[in-house]
């Protein structure tokens, strides 16, 4: 998989069952990533705030694994998740920071 990131055990069952269409999902990931001028760090934080935003608590986890390989610091992820307090509000806020720092947490 792209990215160096790891992959959930439900993405290993999908990727199982519907192998073309993962790998189409993953190219595509890819190919947005590099259409335009942010660099991967940002791309990351941007799709963490979205992760938030649906309250995907894989996808959470899943775009600060890939935030903290793009070069991101744990200051950068928390801030990225704080400033959609005006946005999406607090709680939802509150359940991903938490998510958030599972990750972070076993990066140590």
């Amino acid at each position: 998989m792209s990215d160096r990131s790891i992959p959930s055990r439900h993405y290993h069952e999908l990727a199982r069952l519907f192998p073309e269409a993962m790998t189409a999902l993953e190219n595509l990931g890819a190919t947005l990533r590099s259409a335009g001028p942010l660099d991967a760090k940002s791309s990351h934080l941007i799709q963490l705030a979205g992760a938030a935003a649906t309250q995907s608590e894989g996808a959470v986890h899943s775009h600060t694994r890939r935030a903290l390989a793009a070069g991101a610091s744990r200051e950068e992820i928390y801030h990225a998740l704080l400033l959609l307090v005006s946005t999406i509000g607090f709680p939802k806020v509150a359940a991903a920071f938490t998510w958030s720092k599972d990750v972070l947490e076993k990066q140590g």
